[in-house]
């Protein structure tokens, strides 16, 4: 897990749309799993599973209909995509709630319902922008664990403008300000991320 790590304003949402190809970088290359965002857009973009700070769900579908939508979106055969919508249920525990309807769901399960949409297609990249916004603790908690236990699968990549974020669920943090990556560290090398960002910024 990467965690980007940097005030509002400092660019993390922007490097997270260049990466997903949702906008053209004004210079300079980025690469997913070896493929070039610009020159390879479409293969590129196969290979990333995004969920933007407020992900748009359809509010009145359930959340097993939904899926299966979004699996079809993405050009999965009909097998695959039963296949792929049943595991990713699984995998975000929502068996319970896989017939209700998404407007009536908890902030948390919807998060974790974005979640699921995004790891349809089994994505190399993992991007979650802002992952913990508006949820209560207990759900900050399970949200915490649910990366961590998605990591032996993907790389992820998730941004936050709060340092404990990143201390509590990374095991590396990037420091971004005014769209300038100032340095990496080893969060798991006991690196006090508060300090570093204070002596830089």
């Amino acid at each position: 897990v990467m965690g980007l790590l940097g005030p509002n304003g400092s660019g993390k949402t922007t490097i997270l749309r260049i990466l997903t190809g949702y906008l053209r970088p004004s210079g300079g290359t980025a690469r997913i799993t070896g493929l070039d965002v610009v020159d390879d857009a479409l293969a590129a973009r196969g290979r990333v599973g995004y969920v933007p700070e407020d992900a748009a769900l359809y509010g009145g579908m359930s959340v097993r209909e939904f899926l299966v939508f979004m699996a079809k979106l993405k050009g999965l055969a009909v097998r695959a995509a039963t296949e792929a919508v049943e595991s990713a249920i699984e995998r975000l525990a929502l068996g319970d709630v896989r017939r209700h309807l998404i407007a009536r769901l908890s902030r948390g399960y919807r998060q974790r319902v974005a979640i699921a949409q995004a790891l349809l297609g089994n994505p190399a990249l993992l991007i979650l922008d802002e992952p913990t916004n508006g949820l209560d603790p207990r759900q900050i908690i399970e949200m915490r664990r649910l990366i961590r236990s998605l990591a032996g699968r993907h790389t992820i990549l998730m941004t936050s403008h709060i340092l404990g974020e990143i201390e509590r669920t990374a095991d590396r943090a990037g420091l971004l300000l005014d769209g300038k990556l100032l340095g990496v560290r080893d969060v798991a090398d006991g690196v006090d991320l508060e300090a570093w960002f204070l002596s830089v910024t």
